[in-house]
């Protein structure tokens, strides 16, 4: 993400983002492998008070022209594109492509996939309600 190209909205929702952060007491993870031109950062995790579910938020920045490869949530997500402009592939729907501060919302056990089809760097704040312990994704075959 680039400090040039962030507006006062994106500045304060990162801040925000921040805090949340620090005040949940959320502890960074041992690094996992990620692929080549993408970065998850994780920001919370918590219980809901639904009972089996928890909320996870993080930060996927893909360089351009990458894409995360086809794969699924044991629950539902809520993407907020922060920046650049992204193409989503949501399994039965056509094809469609976001540009920052737009939405998109993909039900429990979707295949879908996403791409950054800007020249610029691209982020998305993701927001899980996801059933709790099993793996947050799942690769689709």
């Amino acid at each position: 993400m680039s400090a040039r190209s962030s507006s006062p909205t994106r500045r304060r929702l990162l801040a925000a983002s921040a805090a949340a952060v620090v005040g949940s007491g959320l502890r960074s993870k041992p690094a996992r492998a990620q692929q080549v031109g993408s970065k998850r950062t994780d920001l919370q995790r918590h219980d809901l008070s639904i009972p089996g579910r928890e909320v996870i938020q993080v930060v996927v920045e893909l360089a351009p022209g990458v894409t995360a490869p086809a794969h699924s949530h044991p629950g539902e997500e809520i993407i907020y594109v922060l920046e650049g402009l992204w193409e989503y592939q949501v399994e039965g729907k056509p094809a469609v492509t976001l540009k920052a501060g737009e939405v998109l919302f993909i039900p429990a056990g979707a295949i879908h996939s996403a791409k950054n089809v800007g020249s610029s760097p691209g982020a998305e704040l993701a927001t899980y309600i996801v059933e709790k312990g099993k793996p947050l994704l799942v690769l689709a075959k």
